[in-house]
């Protein structure tokens, strides 16, 4: 999750949400995704798809079997079902979302039974530290 933390960073010094993510298998790290939503001018470049991407050409295939995917803050439904399709065994999230969250928040996409996998979710990893960076994100933005 520290290296989560430090994309979603490098994400807020970019002027983006400060949201990170990395995928790691067997402890190693394959992948890093920070948002650039603002610097793409992309709505789909989240932290998590676009770790996801990464992981996936890392690998060499779609399915990140045996992977886990650590995001600072609750995936939103979009990226809840790009977990979903891209078979993910387990979820470590920071803060809970509970305005877009879709991992127990709002939605539980990725645990939702009528689809064909299911992912393990741990909430509230290093929670405090990453609710902080938004808050802090956004107290500045709205500053005079």
């Amino acid at each position: 999750m520290r290296a989560a933390l430090a994309e979603a960073r490098a994400a807020a010094e970019a002027g983006d949400v400060p949201i990170g993510c990395v995928v790691a298998r067997e402890g190693e790290i394959l992948a890093r995704g920070r948002n650039r939503r603002e610097a793409d001018a992309d709505p789909t470049a989240h932290a998590e798809i676009l770790a996801l991407r990464e992981a996936a050409r890392a690998v060499g295939s779609w399915r990140l079997e045996g992977c886990t995917v650590y995001a600072t803050l609750e995936p939103c439904a979009m990226c809840a079902g790009a977990l979903v399709l891209a078979r993910v065994p387990r979820l470590v999230c920071g803060a809970e979302d509970p305005k877009a969250g879709a991992c127990g928040s709002v939605f539980d996409i990725v645990r939702e039974p009528r689809l064909n996998h299911r992912v393990e979710v741990v909430s509230g990893v290093l929670a405090g530290e990453c609710g902080e960076m938004l808050r802090e994100f956004f107290r500045d933005r709205r500053a005079p």
